[in-house]
């Protein structure tokens, strides 16, 4: 049943109006007093107030805010004597949402009413639709990071099970992109690189000069170079690894403009890609290729440091060179 307050200093006027809301089929009570009206308002539930505009003590209009705070949901009509404009402002901007002038006609109180109730109704189940809405977004977004990372950690596999079939190849390249993953990961452990990605075009170069022992000519180090777009190519459809493909692409440019794809130099270059470049020349100077033996880590370094502000970016470098160190040191080693 509908509860309904009514809040009036005069008697006649409460009586009367709780007769006819009854008889309506209402559930009502009076209150004499703003401060009265509170006290039920703290104690009890009601659709709907009736308040009259001026009483003593507490003014309507200041029940009003206190009202709505105790009940936000409360569909509040005004009762007044003076028909003005100012006093309907007052009433409407306090929360009002309709008022009517005394004495009530009680036709006109009865179609107030259903019209205060149906929008008190149409904004409660607005609120409901909303909470619902947001709850299902909030679920769906979940979901759909859920399932952004499983793509992800897919196309990761993908990648994977091509660089294998790539260092299946050579000999000499199994476990290289492992190892530049692992360095680039200690380089730059908050990017989110993943450095196994970054040699996969070499699937695409020719066994023989993969594993030349030799010098290149100009034409098979051009067909070389084809890495890194053959790599793009195959890896494309990853969407959803686009930041290490990004990488991937730059990670043969040089600090100094002159490597390539597209000659990129300085800042211009991704962060990922100069961290890869320097791993990438580290691992290969450390490990056996078909046309010279490695060399031993700490020498590695010696041999790099010519190219600083050349090919390398003179702060991964020097990232390069305290990681490299704690690792092949004596000191470290003793320590661990």
């Amino acid at each position: 049943m509908t509860r309904i307050l009514i809040v009036d200093d005069e008697e006649t006027i409460r009586l009367a109006l709780r007769k006819f809301l009854r008889s309506r089929g209402y559930e009502v009570e009076i209150a004499g007093s703003g401060d009265q009206a509170l006290q039920i308002l703290d104690k009890q539930s009601f659709s709907l107030m009736l308040c009259d505009v001026r009483m003593p003590g507490m003014t309507g209009v200041q029940v009003v805010p206190q009202a709505r705070e105790r009940n936000p949901d409360l569909a509040i009509i005004m009762l007044t004597a003076v028909n003005d404009a100012a006093t309907a402002t007052e009433v409407l901007s306090a929360g009002a949402s309709d008022y009517l002038m005394k004495p009530v006609e009680l036709a006109d109180l009865q179609q107030a009413v259903d019209r205060a109730l149906l929008k008190q109704g149409e904004l409660i189940e607005k609120r409901r639709l909303d909470a619902l809405i947001r709850q299902e977004v909030a679920l769906r977004t979940i979901e759909l990071e859920q399932e952004k990372e499983s793509l992800r950690l897919m196309s990761v596999s993908i990648a994977e099970t091509l660089i294998n079939a790539m260092e299946a190849k050579d000999l000499y390249l199994r476990g290289h992109s492992q190892r530049v993953a692992e360095l680039a990961g200690q380089l730059a452990e908050d990017m989110g690189l993943d450095g196994r990605l970054h040699d996969v075009g070499k699937i695409g170069i020719r066994e023989d000069i993969l594993n030349k022992p030799d010098r290149l000519t100009t034409e098979e180090y051009d067909h070389v170079k084809r890495h890194v777009q053959i790599g793009l190519d195959i890896l494309a459809p990853l969407f959803h690894i686009a930041k290490p493909l990004k990488y991937i692409e730059h990670h043969h440019e040089h600090w100094n403009g002159a490597g390539y794809p597209l000659g990129l130099a300085g800042e211009a270059i991704p962060m990922g890609a100069r961290i890869l470049c320097v791993a990438d020349t580290f691992d290969a100077l450390t490990s056996k290729r078909a046309y010279r033996a490695p060399l031993e880590p700490l020498d590695a370094l010696e041999h790099l440091s010519v190219d600083v502000g050349k090919q390398f970016d003179p702060c991964v470098y020097d990232a390069l060179v305290r990681v490299i160190t704690r690792r092949f040191t004596p000191q470290s080693a003793a320590t661990e």
